[in-house]
């Protein structure tokens, strides 16, 4: 048991020291003249990288037109490293190499993707990479049809690729302008094609494999067809639900509290408002592309998206926030809670308390970040700044979604280095960044039980 410990603390250590070792080292290659159209401040080359690398999107210079194309390359590289993370990204350096990986690497593997079992966790990386570079190939292709007639042959599939490596990656960087996908607002291509990224990725690699493996069950006719989603694990139930819940709900929130709004979709006919209001609801999931003006959001609009973003994308994936499984876990304890049981049910299952423990802790953990964040940055800038907008900034730095409500670039320095400690935090995860630095568990803290004692709540 403490050998296993004792795994899991250094398998969190070296994801911890390995997203800041890369972060650094994507600041100093953006920081070079090579990669710039004009000078830049460090300060703007370490936040562009730590933006990249905890593919959130927040920025503070307009990439497309700072960076030359040795400096866009780097920044598509950080992005995918930070969408693979940074242990896939040695394992398939292992496996370009032909290395073997070893039974401790395996390990790690194992504790970096939360897997059940040793047993095939090297396949499952090797599916993991497989499937992440066969869904952005083909993201790539759907893009092309939009921006090689429009860029040319060579343009355009440059940006075809960056920007299918982005949409999945959850990054929501761009390298068309200043305006993000603003100029596709109404482009069914582009916003289906962005979209399908989003969710593919964000809903975790767990449910693709359970999906695929259940449908597999169902054509062979191991299962009947229409019961294949009976088969998936409690986990993939939940992703899925969730997720198409909370599409379904932001985007009819959208489409009603901007309906008439003619800076955001006021202007567009019933079939364009939906589409936008439904791509803002799936790019708050963590993505950060945006096609209408985040600034001139009704404010409940972007209380509600800044809740979106709190809760983010499902595990497993390349989304963050406290995720979506979380948070239906804490609902359905409440749930049994107010209905006087004493487990926390779910179709048919018992979710166990030290499973309730561990998602409390990462909501708490994130919460506390959030709000801290949002007081440091109010102290910090002055009066003049809404509350709303800077909670809109803190929410899509700690959930690495990257929209901002045209706030990031008028920052101070200080404030700005608040946004990059809350993005580290949301991208290596709340609960772990507590235990890489917390430490190992000592052993009395196992065996020892202290006399129980109430106290007062509500």
């Amino acid at each position: 048991m403490r050998k296993e410990k004792n795994i899991r603390w250094n398998t969190l250590r070296i994801t911890a020291m390995g997203f800041l070792a890369v972060i650094f080292l994507g600041g100093v290659l953006l920081y070079l003249p090579v990669s710039n159209t004009r000078p830049i401040a460090f300060a703007d080359a370490l936040f562009t990288s730590v933006t990249s690398v905890c593919v959130t999107g927040l920025v503070t210079i307009v990439p497309a037109t700072q960076f030359t194309l040795f400096g866009k390359i780097v920044l598509l590289l950080l992005i995918q490293i930070g969408g693979f993370g940074v242990i896939a990204c040695a394992a398939l350096f292992f496996f370009l190499l032909r290395r073997k990986i070893t039974i401790k690497e395996q390990v790690v593997l194992q504790e970096s993707y939360s897997a059940k079992r040793l047993g095939g966790i090297v396949g499952m990386v090797k599916n993991v990479i497989i499937g992440t570079l066969l869904a952005e190939g083909g993201g790539a292709v759907l893009y092309a049809f939009q921006f090689v007639p429009e860029y040319g042959i060579l343009k355009g599939s440059c940006y075809s690729v960056f920007h299918a490596v982005s949409a999945f990656c959850n990054a929501g960087i761009d390298i068309l302008g200043d305006n993000s996908l603003s100029d596709y607002a109404v482009n069914p291509l582009i916003n289906i094609t962005t979209m399908l990224l989003i969710i593919l990725s964000g809903i975790g690699f767990t449910v693709w494999f359970d999906v695929i493996e259940n449908v597999k069950k169902a054509v062979s006719q191991k299962v009947r067809g229409r019961w294949w989603f009976q088969g998936l694990c409690l986990h993939s139930k939940l992703a899925v639900i969730m997720t198409a819940v909370l599409i379904v709900s932001g985007t009819v929130f959208i489409f009603c509290a901007e309906y008439r709004n003619p800076q955001t979709l006021g202007s567009m006919d019933t079939g364009q408002k939906l589409l936008a209001s439904m791509f803002q609801s799936v790019t708050t999931r963590t993505a950060g592309f945006a096609t209408v003006s985040q600034g001139a959001f009704h404010e409940e609009t972007k209380l509600f998206c800044a809740i979106l973003m709190f809760i983010g994308g499902s595990p497993g994936g390349t989304a963050g926030g406290v995720k979506t499984t979380t948070v239906a876990m804490l609902f359905l304890a409440c749930l049994t809670f107010v209905r006087g049981g004493n487990d926390t049910e779910c179709m048919g299952r018992k979710i166990s308390a030290a499973n309730f423990r561990t998602g409390f802790c990462v909501v708490m953990v994130a919460f506390t970040a959030f709000i801290a964040g949002t007081i440091a940055i109010l102290v910090i800038e002055p009066d003049s700044i809404s509350m709303v907008n800077v909670i809109y900034e803190t929410a899509s730095a700690v959930g690495t979604v990257g929209l901002t409500a045209d706030l990031t670039p008028r920052l101070c320095r200080a404030s700005q280095i608040v946004l990059m400690i809350l993005m580290y935090i949301g991208r290596l995860g709340p609960l772990s960044l507590v235990l890489t630095f917390a430490g190992k568990t000592h052993p009395r803290d196992k065996i020892r039980s202290l006399p129980q004692e109430q106290i007062m709540v509500g």
